[in-house]
């Protein structure tokens, strides 16, 4: 049980970045940068007790800075995923975002919650290390009405588990969504091969997605379609479906409808929404949750041969995200889970990664 802190390099204005390393009794490893509250490497252990890298990431701040970081591991807010044409109206009023993916708005905008430093503060370096990260984001950043101050607590379990508390208030009437993401392949973040692990998603619906990926408004079943993943299935067996969805996302990049989403409550339950096993390393990952949706991800706008961390280079589909979230687009949506919070209306979300291991191949 330890955590230790380090420099990691400076971010664009000279200031310092530090390194959280967080260890458990049992040997896993997880480290945290206070810029973005990213998750750079989360190291766990085998059927055999042998511990790999499982997330995707930088050696140094220069991948974190360069423009074609995919966000990895990074924390992504005031609203995660989508929001068409940049816009959108709130208590009679038009609120125009940044159009960074233009003519939409896309993961918080040009400077969102991943390019910004963190306040750091550690809660705990005992059986449970825990790190707290802090961001206050003002009144009118990136379009976004009201002063926003956000909480996200990292801690490691003795279990190996890695759970993501987000709290987070604004002083106006506001949107938040947040997420994290982050790129997994339980095989190692160097392997690059994920056809052959086995998803379940606990969701019996997506939300339908035209061809530019943005929702429609629909909620589709997914039974008998490639998108179904309500039993254990193989990444790769119907990524290259000639179904419309996937050919859209060129792959999988579509909310899941979770089922067991009660509804925004002031302690929101927390419920398994997905599990991912490789068989063969035999590491298992349940995904633990209390929001509505989760983004399931494979990767597929990564660039090829994106130079990563240990020399790897990252492949498109070499990889996947499961962002546990609200809908996409939910302020243009009356159907989907609100995204709106009244001022002084406290944001709660948790996501869990949960890591064990599966002794049959």
């Amino acid at each position: 049980m330890s955590l230790i802190q380090e420099r990691f390099g400076n971010d664009k204005q000279g200031n310092p970045v530090t390194r959280f390393v967080l260890a458990n009794s049992s040997g896993c490893r997880a480290s945290l940068l206070d810029f973005g509250a990213t998750i750079q490497s989360l190291w766990v252990p085998d059927r055999t007790g042998e511990l790999a890298d499982i997330v995707l990431g930088y050696p140094d701040m220069a991948g974190y800075l360069s423009t074609n970081n995919p966000r990895h591991g990074a924390t992504i807010g005031r609203v995660a995923n989508r929001i068409a044409q940049g816009r959108f109206t709130l208590n009679g009023q038009i609120i125009e975002l940044a159009k960074n993916k233009d003519p939409n708005h896309m993961h918080g905008g040009f400077v969102s919650f991943d390019k910004k430093l963190w306040q750091a503060l550690v809660l705990s370096d005992g059986d449970d290390p825990a790190v707290r990260f802090t961001l206050v984001s003002e009144d009118g950043e990136e379009g976004y009405p009201g002063r926003l101050t956000t909480h996200l607590t990292y801690t490691l379990s003795a279990d190996n588990a890695l759970c993501l508390d987000y709290e987070a208030v604004s002083d106006r009437t506001t949107i938040i969504n947040l997420t994290n993401h982050v790129y997994f392949n339980l095989r190692g973040h160097n392997i690059g091969v994920i056809d052959d692990q086995l998803l379940t998603i606990h969701a019996d619906q997506v939300t339908a997605i035209d061809e530019t990926c943005y929702p429609t408004g629909e909620i589709l079943p997914v039974t008998g379609t490639a998108l179904d993943f309500t039993l254990p299935k193989p990444i790769g067996q119907d990524i290259d479906s000639p179904e419309a969805h996937i050919a859209y996302a060129r792959g999988y990049d579509h909310n899941y409808v979770l089922r067991g989403y009660l509804g925004r409550q002031a302690e929101p339950s927390l419920f398994a929404c997905a599990l991912v096993l490789d068989p063969l390393s035999g590491r298992t990952m349940s995904v633990e949750t209390t929001s509505p949706g989760v983004q399931f991800y494979t990767a597929n706008n990564m660039r090829p041969g994106e130079p990563g961390k240990d020399g790897a280079q990252y492949q498109v589909r070499g990889s996947y995200c499961l962002e546990t979230q609200y809908y996409p687009d939910a302020v243009h949506h009356e159907n989907f889970p609100s995204i709106v919070y009244q001022a002084d209306e406290i944001f709660r979300h948790t996501t869990v990664y949960r890591f064990g291991v599966t002794q049959t191949t």
